[in-house]
C-alpha cells in the first residue's frame, strides 16, 4: 500500500519505517527541513533500539522516504496517518491545535478518496473534530472527495517500539464504516497473520482505549508505590509483598515495582487529560486523580531519603546519578524522576555528578538545562569519584551487577539511595553497604 505519515516523532517515525519494512511505500512528512534532511541521510532524532538501521534500510530501498510537504504524500496515498503531537495544555488536556492543522492540509490538499487515521493519542471526540475540519476545507475548495476517519491508538513501549510494532498483542481499530474497517484489515494484514489480533469497535470507544490503557498501567503503579510507603512506615518490606501478589495471575507482576513513580511521554499527560475529559464531562474521576497525587508525591522519595540522611543543608555534599532517562532503554526525559531528585539536591547546595548511556545530551540541552552544580560524566563509576553516596534512578542493564568493591572504593562513605529496588538488601548489605530502597525502612 501506500501510506503517508504526518509527524516523524516517536510514533510517526516508528509507525512509518515498521509499514516500510513491510514493504509498503511510505512518505513521512515534517515541516522541519533540518530533520527532514537527517532522516534522508538516516540520522534519526531519537534513541530507539532497532530503529535507526531499519529507516536506512528503508530509505535506501526506496521503500520509506520523507518531505515537508503533505502533497508530496497524498498524491499516491490510499491512507494517511495523523502522527503529531498533543502536548499538555495549562490545564491538562491534550491540545489538539496540531492535529487539526494536519486535517485541514489534508481537506486542502487530497485529490482522491483516503482513509485519515488518528495515530496520536487524542481525547475522546477528536475523530469528529478531524471530520469535521476536513469537511471544511474541501467545502472551500468546491471539491467532494470520499475519506473516513479512523482511530487507530499506538500502544508502543520506549525502548521496545519496533518489538511492538512488528508483534502487536492487540491493534485497535474504531471506524464508522465497513468500507474503513476493510483497509484497516488489509493495511494490518502482515502484522496479525498468524493471530488475528484486530479488534474493531467504534470511533470513541477506540479514543478512550488508549487513555483507558495507560491509566490502568498508571493505576498499577501509583497502587504499588502506595503500598510501598506504607510497607515502610510498618516494617514490612514491599519487594517481598510485591512477589506476593504478583504470584496471583488475576494481578501479575507487571507494573508493580516499587520505584520513584513514573514518567515520559504518556502516562503523566494520558492521565492528566483522562481527569480533564471527566470534569469537562461532569465527573470527578476521584481514582484517576489520586494516582496522579501518589506519582507526583513519589518524584520526591529518593531526594526525601537523602535529606533525612545528610540533612536540609546539602552544601559540601556531592551525590553521584546513575541514570537520568525515565526508563531504560530510551533518551526520553519527559518527566523522569531524576529531574526532581536532582534539582531538590543542587537546591539545598549539592553538587551532582550524573551519568546515563543515553539521555545525557536530553538533560544537558533541555531538561536540565542551566541546573548550577551538576556535571555529566563519561561513565557510571566516574560518577562516583569522592561522592558523598550513588542515588540510583534508571535501571540500566549495565547498572543491575556492578562491581560493589569499585564502588565502595570511589565513595567517601558505602552508601546506596537505590530508587528502583535493583539490589537486594542481602546483595548488597552482606559488602557493608548503608542501603536506602523504596519499601523498606
Amino acid at each position: 500500500m501506500n501510506i503517508t505519515v504526518v509527524g516523524t516523532g516517536y510514533v510517526g517515525l516508528v509507525t512509518g519505517t515498521c509499514f516500510s519494512e513491510m514493504g509498503n511505500k511510505v512518505t513521512c512528512i515534517d515541516i522541519d527541513q533540518k530533520k527532514v534532511e537527517a532522516l534522508k541521510n538516516g540520522i534519526i532524532p531519537i534513541y530507539e533500539p532497532g530503529l535507526e538501521p531499519l529507516v536506512k534500510k528503508n530509505v535506501e530501498l526506496g521503500n520509506l522516504s520523507f518531505s515537508t510537504a503533505i502533497k508530496d504524500g497524498l498524491e499516491n496515498s490510499e491512507v494517511a496517518f495523523i502522527a503529531v503531537g498533543t502536548p499538555m495544555g495549562d490545564d491538562g488536556s491534550a491540545d489538539l491545535q496540531y492535529v487539526l492543522a494536519v486535517a485541514k492540509q489534508i481537506g486542502e490538499v487530497m485529490t482522491k478518496p483516503l482513509v485519515v487515521i488518528d495515530k496520536s493519542t487524542v481525547p475522546i471526540g477528536t475523530a469528529d473534530k478531524v471530520k469535521a475540519t476536513i469537511k471544511e476545507a474541501l467545502a472551500k475548495r468546491g471539491v467532494d472527495i470520499e475519506f473516513h476517519v479512523v482511530s487507530n491508538p499506538e500502544f508502543l513501549k520506549e525502548g521496545a517500539a519496533v518489538n511492538d510494532f512488528m508483534k502487536p498483542d492487540r491493534v485497535v481499530v474504531g471506524a464508522e464504516t465497513e468500507a474503513a474497517f476493510k483497509v484497516m484489515r488489509k493495511l494490518y494484514a502482515t502484522f496479525t497473520h498468524n493471530h488475528d489480533r484486530l479488534i474493531e469497535m467504534d470511533v470513541r470507544s477506540a479514543e478512550m482505549t488508549k487513555y483507558a490503557a495507560n491509566a490502568m498501567l498508571a493505576t498499577k503503579i501509583s497502587f504499588m508505590n502506595e503500598i510501598a510507603n506504607i510497607c515502610e512506615k510498618v516494617g514490612a518490606d514491599a519487594n517481598k509483598v510485591r512477589i506476593g501478589i504478583g504470584s496471583d495471575n488475576r494481578i501479575g507482576y507487571s507494573f508493580i515495582y516499587p520505584g520513584a513513580g513514573y514518567g515520559g511521554s504518556c502516562f503523566p499527560k494520558d492521565v492528566k487529560a483522562l481527569k480533564k475529559i471527566a470534569e469537562e464531562n461532569g465527573y470527578k474521576a476521584k481514582l484517576i486523580t489520586s494516582v496522579e497525587e501518589v506519582n507526583d508525591t513519589q518524584k520526591f522519595v529518593i531526594s526525601n531519603k537523602v535529606i533525612a540522611r545528610f540533612g536540609e543543608d546539602l552544601s559540601g555534599y556531592t551525590f553521584g546519578i546513575w541514570g537520568l532517562s525515565f526508563k531504560p532503554g530510551t533518551d526520553d526525559m519527559r518527566e523522569a524522576p531524576a529531574i526532581y531528585v536532582i534539582k531538590e539536591l543542587v537546591k539545598r547546595g549539592a553538587k551532582v555528578k550524573a551519568y546515563d548511556p543515553k539521555a545525557m545530551h536530553e538533560a544537558q540541552e533541555f531538561y536540565l538545562k542551566g541546573v548550577d552544580n551538576l556535571d555529566y560524566v563519561t561513565s557510571k563509576y566516574q560518577a562516583l569519584e569522592n561522592a558523598d553516596a550513588m542515588i540510583l534512578l534508571t535501571e540500566w542493564k549495565e547498572f543491575r551487577s556492578p562491581d560493589f568493591m569499585e564502588i565502595k572504593s570511589l565513595l567517601k562513605s558505602p552508601i546506596v539511595f537505590d530508587g528502583r529496588n535493583q539490589y537486594g538488601v542481602f546483595e548488597i548489605e552482606k559488602e557493608g553497604f548503608e542501603y536506602y530502597q523504596i519499601g523498606k525502612a
